[in-house]
């Protein structure tokens, strides 16, 4: 029985990874839907009728789903949070001059960078920024100190 099952609830954002079981069903003209027991009961509603035949729902940063759907999917999940939580960690670390560079450099305001993507920002920009190519110092300066800033931050991590 469906509300007595255990399903997986996993907000990757949080790490938070626990078993809960569905606390309130209605049945509506678009189907069931359902929100979880104590202590997840915000989480909710949601398609009854979805999760049970696609193992897994979304609701905000939660994901819900049968155990077998998590044993299918942990491991992308979890590199996919990890990926998201490490990329805030920089955003908070970076504050307000790292969204300048990443501006000058015109590289996207968010997520981790590569070394790659950095120096190749820079060498695109340094074409006609570069006083030899009719640029001024004050522009090429101003790329040069945003590739050096983002690749201090960034290429350990690369």
């Amino acid at each position: 029985m469906t509300d007595k099952e255990q399903w997986v609830v996993w907000n990757g954002s949080m790490g938070v990874l626990d078993m809960a079981t569905i606390g309130h069903i209605e049945r509506g003209a678009s189907g069931r839907s359902a929100c979880l027991a104590a202590p997840y009961g915000v989480v909710g509603p949601f398609s009854l009728d979805e999760l049970e035949t696609q193992g897994r729902v979304a609701f905000g940063e939660c994901l819900v789903m049968s155990r077998r759907r998590w044993r299918e999917d942990q491991v992308e999940l979890r590199l996919e949070a990890r990926a998201k939580r490490r990329a805030f960690l920089l955003r908070v670390e970076a504050g307000g001059d790292d969204l300048d560079h990443r501006k000058t450099l015109d590289l996207p305001i968010e997520g981790a960078l590569e070394a790659t993507q950095i120096n190749a920002a820079f060498r695109r920009l340094a074409k006609s920024a570069h006083p030899d190519v009719g640029g001024s110092d004050e522009d090429y300066r101003r790329i040069a100190e945003a590739r050096d800033a983002l690749l201090e931050r960034y290429a350990v991590a690369s």
